[in-house]
């Protein structure tokens, strides 16, 4: 399922080489063949069997890091530089590559299952005169098809003929753009004639010139050649690969684009890689790290160079060395490479890889979370990608659209203005009086009415009924002036098929007053005016779109009458009225502020007489300008703009659209957090005003800014805000609208959306997030550094954009404040630690280069340097990168300033970085010299010397592993039983593989790797070193246990203070259980033990 990208395609921007008009001929392979086209065989997936492992291997040491130890790996294979064995980088090495591999295969192989399943669906192709069954992936550009209800259509195809009349035929989008509505497509006339005669279709011989391969879903340009005439084509003449035949037995059509260059296939292009700012700050890092490593290199090879010149070279003549390594600079350029290979963990080889799998962790719990599943509509939160959880936890800007977004979008027919009157009741008694208790017309008098439809102003009726003219024009437009479709399931049960819910509502308020729309056909409408049936001649239909901002279609009634009928934005429908209706504009005007200070959407409408030839010459020009190859949109618009001059205003309607629950809290909490709202909206600044009063965006106490004084929120008009946001000025429209509390952009176009989020982004350096539930929202989505799409009325194209996706804007706070939060703090713990634990673990190396001669030995056993990151300390941190919460939900919710943190970027930058690093460093000096003091005058219990490396070496390693545990034991806040778990758990499994590895068994199997037989079990066995061990963890961990107590004490954070909060309410709980057990306890004793404890108490 994609999203359109709704652009305008111009065949004179193609870069050089690429398609500038594609040509193709019915029935004819051998002339499509020349032009190299592409056939139906689609493929999505990127490896072979064959080329899997070389692709893969080439993409993954594309990474720094990758390709960093492959680099270390082929210098531990040159023997003079090396002094650790291969597989201590090799190990964790080929599980990283194996992990991501395996992952990459796996999506592989359900993408190469599904191209498999799509190329091998079974299609009906007209060949040399006969209908035969072809599977998808042989089907060719120029053939004719045949397509049966309820089949996927094969490519994009050119309607030809249909079951139903007049060629039209009906399918569903939902593999296209999410919508699950019906639309219409209608053949051209002279086609449909061929119907289903299957020796008609292969005789037919039309050529179509139209665009190259583009990913507009809704655009077509192209012309049909054929006996000597040419016919428009446009988008409502094509039907998409994707599409759906819905109630039309069958179609024939002729294929246009098959295979990757189809409109749904052009689509499938990467999306544009969001990345978080941790992770932009893990690849700075990353790098100041290598070049930390590299730096501590340069400094043991200059030691072991003046080492070797000083103390070495008085052993030169007992080593066996080569004359090359007599040289103390080329052996302290040995060292150099030796120390880069055993200081190598100080880049985290496996950081990456355990990011992603947290990541992957905090979305399923998104998705699992059930406080943000819509029952009504079985709709749960989706987090639709893993990249961007933590980031969650920093927003600062929200930008929301209004329509759907923050109302329901579901729309009532509430008030109207007709000819200078208003109609429906007043809204503002509605808040105090049970609209229940309003009686509401009777619509008895109509068999077709919509029996839900309310309406609660009896004097319209009463002027249908007497057959006011205007009246009856303006309910006459509503019915006629849209793109609704009808369907009819039983004899007056009427359901109306509408690509938007305001045309939806319009027509069924139209319905009710006695104007039902009925049917249509791509030539007539008809209507029951009345209960008397109608049928009106449909001459031309002029498209809605976000520039025009209005609809008008041109009728012939049955009085030879030619009508143009309009609607509209109020601003453009004024502008283009004839000059005679200025009194009747301006009442018009007063009421449309009256009904946009209630909230209502409005819209304003108008018709026109045409004059006969006036038309006819209008008809020809437009029927040139829809054949043009080039600048057709403009053509049109220009000839739309020529008719829809001199109109008589005949009205104003207004549609109510109710907030959805929940939103005024939800825009309060999130206040709360320091997190700036700005609605985004196309409507009147009234009508958005008002919203904004309803969710409390908007108080009484505020003052109005629209760009010329100060205050504390701000109205922007599209005319306005159109030039604001050119470059000269834009730093000056960000600059004042950052000053207020509130913002508010009103009558602003899709594109205009995005530019605000791009301002933002760009000049405040702040997360920014976008939500919204329509195809006018998808370009604002997409700029955010996180969209959110909202599974709305309108489709599913915003959620098709989006990062995350729910069903209700109230789940934003849950979303933001409690998983956003939550994820931030456990990435940011997770990374503090992980450094910590790799300094602590790797710089013991370097204080030991100090006191062997810079001679790159090591201070751990192999085993231990290979095992140390991939298996005793690498579950425990991801248990509590995974679970972790410093406060519960409700917390969480109840203190929306907790997530100020997030927002300054505290608990993760450079000099927290600093900070863990610095506790790296100092955990692996009093690692190595606690144990390196107590061992140079220790003994054993019978008195022989306890000093010897590997005894050493253990006594560390062991140190190390219990210190870095007890560690992650004070970082972790939430203990579940999976903490546990894994924290003893590796401890064990630390003492298994120590002594097994230790052990005669093992020995005897591997006796050149494991050589030191009895090792752990003869060190361990000394009161000394387990003294030893603990007085290194004591003076590791008291440090940093005083330093959180003191700061805790003396300067708490919020947070802290939450999480005592947190602690005394859970001691309260506790106390209260205790107490009734305690009077349930006492209620139950003797009366004489109930004496003598009254006794005692006195």
């Amino acid at each position: 399922m994609l999203v359109p990208w709704r652009g305008f395609w111009n065949p004179r921007s193609k870069a050089p080489g690429q398609e500038e008009e594609r040509h193709v001929k019915a029935n004819d392979r051998d002339y499509n063949e020349r032009f190299t086209y592409a056939d139906n065989h689609i493929k999505t997936a990127k490896y072979t069997f064959y080329t899997f492992l070389p692709i893969n291997l080439f993409e993954q040491f594309q990474r720094f890091a990758n390709a960093y130890f492959l680099v270390l790996l082929i210098l531990q294979l040159i023997p003079e530089i090396s002094s650790l064995s291969w597989f201590t980088t090799i190990v964790p090495l080929v599980l990283v590559l194996t992990i991501t591999a395996v992952k990459d295969a796996t999506d592989d192989y359900f993408r190469h299952k599904s191209d498999q399943q799509v190329n091998t669906r079974q299609s009906q192709v007209l060949i040399k005169g006969k209908i035969q069954k072809e599977k998808w992936m042989n089907v060719r550009v120029g053939d004719i098809i045949k397509l049966e209800n309820n089949q996927f259509v094969a490519a994009d195809v050119l309607l030809l003929s249909s079951s139903e009349p007049y060629g039209l035929c009906y399918i569903e989008t939902a593999e296209l753009d999410g919508e699950t509505n019906l639309k219409v497509r209608q053949a051209l006339t002279v086609t449909s004639d061929l119907g289903a005669d299957v020796a008609k279709l292969a005789d037919f011989n039309g050529e179509v010139v139209c665009e190259p391969p583009n990913n507009k879903l809704d655009k077509f340009i192209g012309t049909l050649y054929w006996k000597d005439n040419k016919y428009s084509l446009d988008n409502e003449k094509m039907l998409l690969r994707g599409c759906m035949l819905r109630n039309t037995e069958w179609c024939f059509g002729m294929v246009i684009f098959a295979g990757l260059q189809t409109k749904l296939m052009q689509n499938c292009g990467r999306t544009k890689f969001k990345r978080t700012s941790i992770d932009r700050l893990m690849n700075t890092l990353v790098l100041w790290i290598f070049g930390f490593l590299i730096c501590m290199g340069i400094i043991l090879a200059i030691g072991n160079t003046i080492w070797e010149q000083r103390v070495g070279r008085n052993f030169w003549a007992y080593l066996l060395w080569d004359e090359l390594l007599s040289s103390a600079v080329f052996s302290g350029f040995l060292t150099f490479w030796s120390y880069i290979i055993i200081l190598n963990t100080v880049v985290p080889i496996s950081l990456y890889v355990s990011v992603e799998v947290l990541r992957l962790g905090h979305s399923y719990f998104i998705n699992w979370d059930r406080k943000m599943y819509y029952s009504r509509k079985d709709t749960p939160a989706e987090a639709r990608t893993t990249t961007l959880n933590e980031e969650l936890g920093q927003v600062e800007f929200i930008f929301s659209d209004k329509t759907g977004t923050l109302t329901q979008n579901i729309m009532v027919f509430s008030k109207c203005s007709i000819n200078g009157n208003t109609y429906g009741e007043n809204m503002l008694p509605i808040i105090f009086i049970d609209s229940q208790k309003t009686p509401c017309v009777d619509f008895s008098f109509n068999p077709l009415m919509d029996r839900k439809f309310r309406f609660h102003d009896s004097s319209l009726v009463e002027a249908i009924k007497l057959e006011e003219p205007l009246v009856q024009e303006f309910f006459r437009l509503l019915a006629l002036c849209h793109t609704v479709m009808p369907e009819e399931r039983s004899e007056g049960e009427l359901v109306y098929q509408a690509q938007s819910p305001d045309e939806g509502a319009l027509v069924t308020a139209a319905r009710n007053f006695g104007f039902v729309f009925r049917a249509r056909t791509p030539e007539t409408i008809t209507l029951y005016e009345m209960g008397q049936p109608v049928t009106y001649q449909l001459l031309a239909i002029l498209d809605f779109n976000n520039v025009r901002k209005r609809m008008s279609v041109i009728v012939r009634n049955p009085k030879g009458q030619l009508k143009l009928y309009s609607k509209g934005a109020d601003t453009i429908i004024f502008d283009r009225l004839e000059p005679a209706n200025e009194e009747l504009m301006y009442t018009t005007s007063e009421h449309l502020n009256e009904f946009a200070g209630e909230g209502l959407r409005t819209l304003a409408l108008a018709y026109k007489d045409l004059d006969e030839d006036m038309f006819d010459e209008w008809m020809k020009k437009l029927l040139f300008a829809s054949a043009a190859l080039e600048n057709r949109e403009e053509r049109l618009g220009a000839l739309y703009e020529e008719v829809e001059q001199g109109l008589m205003l005949l009205g104003a309607t207004a549609i109510e659209d109710k907030l959805q629950e929940g939103v005024p809290e939800t825009i309060s909490c999130l206040t709360l957090a320091n997190i700036k709202i700005w609605v985004l909206t196309g409507d009147k600044l009234e009508t958005a005003m008002n919203i904004g009063y309803s969710c409390n965006m908007l108080r009484d106490d505020m003052n109005e800014l629209f760009t010329d004084n100060m205050a504390f929120r701000i109205h922007l008009i599209s005319h306005l805000q159109a030039h604001a946001l050119e470059a000269d000025l834009e730093q000056i429209l960000l600059d004042v609208a950052c000053l207020c509390k509130t913002v508010i952009c009103c009558r602003v176009t899709p594109l205009q959306k995005a530019q605000v989020v791009e301002l933002v982004k760009r000049h405040k350096r702040a997360v920014t997030l976008a939500i919204g539930d329509g195809a006018n929202d998808v370009s604002m989505i997409k700029t955010a550094h996180i969209g959110v799409g909202i599974s709305g009325q309108e489709g599913m194209q915003a959620v098709l954009a989006s990062d995350y996706s729910f069903a209700q804007f109230r789940y934003l706070q849950r979303l933001l404040l409690v998983h956003g939060r939550w994820s931030y703090h456990r990435m940011c713990n997770f990374l503090c630690y992980f450094f910590y634990k790799n300094f602590a673990f790797t710089l013991v190396h370097f204080w030991f280069g100090f006191l062997c001669g810079f001679s790159a030995q090591t201070v751990y056993d192999q085993w231990f340097i290979t095992l140390f990151n991939i298996v005793y300390t690498s579950l425990p941190v991801l248990a509590m990168g995974v679970f972790d919460q410093d406060v519960n939900e409700q917390y969480s919710l109840r203190y929306p300033n907790l997530y100020r943190p997030g927002q300054l970027n505290l608990l993760f930058n450079k000099r927290k970085f600093f900070t863990c690093t610095l506790q790296g460093v100092c955990t692996s000096f009093i690692l190595f010299f606690i144990p390196y003091g107590a061992f140079l005058c220790a003994v054993r219990d019978d008195g022989s010397h306890i000093s010897d490396q590997q005894s050493f070496a253990v006594t560390i390693a062991t140190s190390l592993v219990i210190v870095v545990s007890v560690q992650i034991g004070l970082d972790t806040n939430y203990w579940t039983a999976v903490n546990h778990f894994f924290i003893w758990g590796s401890l064990a499994v630390y003492f298994a593989i120590l002594f097994a590895m230790n052990s005669d068994g093992i020995f005897r199997i591997f006796p050149s790797q494991f050589p030191f037989v009895g090792t752990a079990r003869n060190a361990l066995n000394q009161k000394s070193v387990w003294l030893v061990i603990l007085l290194t963890t004591v003076v590791c961990i008291m440090p940093v246990v005083a330093m959180r107590f003191l700061k805790t004490d003396l300067h708490p954070t919020q947070t802290d203070k939450a999480i005592y909060a947190q602690i005394q309410n859970k001691i309260l709980r506790l106390d209260k259980k205790n107490n009734k057990k305690t009077v349930l306890y006492t209620s139950q004793r003797p009366p004489f033990i109930c004496l003598i404890a009254s006794l005692n108490d006195h």
